[in-house]
């Protein structure tokens, strides 16, 4: 799930809208190594260090595309055969209207590998508008693709429509020190028991050469394994849904 660059202090666990401008080119890239990848409040990297980067290229006149990539740990023998790997793409419109900035586009989550017999395809498409003030922004997401990462409803129902609403906030509190929260709201169309709400808060440092940041996330989601993905690792039954302690560095290009 890809994470942009408004801001990096929770870059390797809190989802944030806007986009990746390093440097003064169009063209900007990003790498990251951190201890955990974690998506809304749920790992998907099993707990383990994940290597992330993307690329970014932005026109003067406010349109984007891009593509970001991390190992995952979650979709193997899940949902696919011979998966480490997530992939997104992503393109958009962002400017700005008086106070306001603003963020609309779709994005493409893609696993590869050999998808397993009845089972929901974890590779989903999300569009997303997010609204910038100051120090917040309100971002919501909405599934339009036939399943989202794999979930089903109660019965076993196409999830498509299922929505994530989010608020976050970064502010400055000394030179090269950021601060950072988020709330959001995980609805899975026709299954109560998957929905679910994780918060979380970050502190960032740039360090000149590159920004540190740790941060921590939890949320209210169901550890049971009979719910399946993305609440358990396999056989274990470890709680992916807990909370997590994220220590990253991220370069930007």
């Amino acid at each position: 799930m890809r994470k942009s660059l408004l801001t990096t202090a929770l870059l390797a666990a809190l989802p944030f809208a806007g986009v990746a401008h390093a440097g003064d080119g169009p063209i900007s890239a990003n790498l990251t190594i951190t201890t955990d990848y974690v998506f809304r409040g749920i790992t998907q990297s099993q707990g383990k260090p994940a290597l992330q980067g993307g690329f970014d290229y932005a026109h003067e006149s406010g349109l984007y595309i891009g593509t970001w990539g991390s190992n995952v740990g979650w979709v193997n023998d899940i949902a696919k055969t011979n998966n480490s790997l997530e992939l997104d793409l992503y393109v958009g419109y962002a400017g700005e209207a008086g106070p306001l900035s603003y963020d609309v586009g779709v994005i493409q989550y893609y696993y590869p590998g050999d998808k397993i017999a009845g089972t929901p395809s974890p590779d989903s498409t999300e569009v997303y508008l997010s609204l910038g003030w100051q120090f917040l922004e309100l971002k919501y997401s909405h599934a339009v693709s036939k399943h989202l990462f794999g979930w089903t409803g109660t019965n076993g129902e196409k999830t498509r429509n299922s929505n994530y609403l989010e608020l976050n906030a970064e502010y400055e509190v000394a030179p090269t020190w950021t601060l950072s929260a988020h709330v959001g709201h995980q609805r899975i169309r026709k299954n109560s028991d998957a929905t679910y709400t994780d918060w979380g808060l970050g502190i960032s440092k740039d360090v000149g050469f590159g920004t540190v940041a740790f941060s921590y996330s939890d949320s209210d989601a169901n550890g049971s394994c009979a719910l399946g993905q993305p609440y358990c690792f396999g056989s274990n039954g470890k709680n992916a849904a807990g909370d997590r302690y994220v220590l990253s560095f991220t370069k930007e290009f």
